[in-house]
C-alpha cells in the first residue's frame, strides 16, 4: 500500500492555521502587553518623599494601580531632575505602555519627552506642569490650579486685614525653586494681596517643601526681621517646620504670627484645628484613581482633555475641626 503525500488542501489548511497562530502571537506584543499577562504597564517617576503630601500621593498611585490591574514600575527621583530624566529613559528602554511623572521643576524636559514621543509611548503629567512649548509632547496634565491656591490664600488674608491702617509684614516660604507649585502659588498670592497696599512681602525664600527647610529659613527670617505679622508657606510641611522656629523665638504661632499654608494634609489640618495655623488652601494628593483612568484611556488611543483639574477647597480653623475625623491623608 502506497503512502500518499498530503493533499494540497490539507497543506493549505495547516499553513493557514500556523499563520493565524503566528499572527496572534505577534498581535499580543503589539497591544503593548509588556507585563506579559495582559496588563498595561505604567512607568511612574515620583518627585521624591519630601512631604506628607507626597507620601500620600505615592500611596494613592500605588493603591490605584493595583486596584485597576495596572502593572506599575515606580521610581523615586529624590527631588533631582537628572534622576527623573534617567528614569524616563529607562521606561522607554523597557517599552512600557504609558509614562507618567510629577516633574521636579518646570523646565528642561523637551529632549526626553521627544524621545518618549518618538518611541510611541504616551506621557501624562501629574501634579506639576512643564513649560514645553510643544504641547504634543504629552497627552494631558492632571493636577491642581496652583495659581488659584495662592490666590485663595491671599484673598483670605486681604479679608482678614481689611481694617489694617499700617504695614502688615509678610514672610514667604517658597517651595522648590523652579517648580510649578512654587512659581504659581507665589504668583497667585502676590496678585491677590496687591489689592491692599498695606500687605508687604518683606522676605521670600525657598524651604524646598520640607519641614527642615521651613524651620531653617524661618529661623533666618526671625533673626533678620524683628516684626513679622504673617507667614505664607507654600505647603503644610514648611509651615510645620516654621512652628518650631516661631515657638523657639518666644512667639505664639497663630496669634503673634498669622500662618497660611497650602495642602491640608493631616498634620497641617491638626495644626489648624489647634489654632497654630490660621488658614489652609487645599491641594489634594489623591490623584491615583483619576490617573489610572487616564492611563487606560490614552493607552486605548482615546482623546482626553489637555488639562484636568482636581477639585479642592479651603479650610478655616472651625472647618478643620469638622473635617479631621474623616481625613484620608
Amino acid at each position: 500500500m502506497r503512502n500518499h503525500p498530503p493533499s494540497r488542501r490539507v497543506i493549505a489548511v495547516l499553513t493557514a492555521a500556523l499563520l493565524a497562530t503566528g499572527m496572534a502571537a505577534c498581535g499580543n506584543s503589539d497591544t503593548g502587553d509588556k507585563a506579559g499577562d495582559g496588563k498595561i504597564t505604567l512607568g511612574f517617576s515620583q518627585v521624591g518623599a519630601e512631604s506628607g503630601w507626597r507620601t500620600a500621593n505615592t500611596t494613592s498611585i500605588k493603591e490605584a494601580a493595583s486596584a485597576a490591574g495596572i502593572a506599575l514600575k515606580f521610581d523615586d527621583a529624590q527631588q533631582k531632575q537628572e534622576n527623573q530624566i534617567k528614569a524616563i529613559r529607562n521606561f522607554i528602554q523597557q517599552k512600557v505602555d504609558v509614562i507618567a511623572f510629577s516633574p521636579v521643576v518646570e523646565s528642561g524636559w523637551d529632549t526626553v519627552l521627544k524621545e518618549a514621543k518618538d518611541a510611541g509611548i504616551p506621557v501624562i503629567l501629574t501634579d506639576r506642569a512643564v513649560d514645553s512649548v510643544d504641547k504634543s509632547l504629552y497627552k494631558t496634565f492632571l493636577g491642581s490650579d496652583f495659581v488659584k491656591e495662592g490666590r485663595l490664600a491671599g484673598e483670605w488674608l486681604v479679608e482678614q486685614e481689611k481694617s489694617a491702617t499700617g504695614p502688615v509684614n509678610i514672610v514667604e516660604l517658597q517651595g522648590t525653586t523652579g517648580s510649578a507649585p512654587a512659581n504659581d502659588r507665589k504668583k497667585g498670592f502676590a496678585e491677590a494681596i496687591s489689592a491692599n497696599p498695606n500687605l508687604k512681602i518683606i522676605a521670600s525664600q525657598s524651604g524646598d517643601f520640607t519641614r527642615a527647610g521651613g524651620k531653617q529659613v524661618m529661623e533666618q527670617f526671625l533673626k533678620a526681621n524683628p516684626k513679622i505679622d504673617v507667614l505664607f508657606a507654600h505647603n503644610d510641611d514648611m509651615g510645620l517646620g516654621a512652628l518650631e522656629a516661631i515657638t523657639a523665638a518666644g512667639k505664639v504661632p497663630g496669634k503673634d504670627i498669622t500662618i497660611i499654608t497650602v495642602d491640608a494634609v493631616k498634620d497641617g489640618m491638626q495644626a489648624l484645628a489647634d489654632g497654630r495655623f490660621n488658614f489652609i488652601a487645599e491641594c489634594s494628593p489623591l490623584l491615583g484613581p483619576q490617573l489610572m483612568d487616564l492611563v487606560k484611556k490614552v493607552h486605548a488611543g482615546e482623546q482626553v482633555p489637555a488639562r484636568i483639574e482636581t477639585q479642592e477647597t479651603t479650610f478655616t480653623q472651625e472647618q478643620a475641626k469638622e473635617a479631621l475625623p474623616n481625613r484620608k491623608y
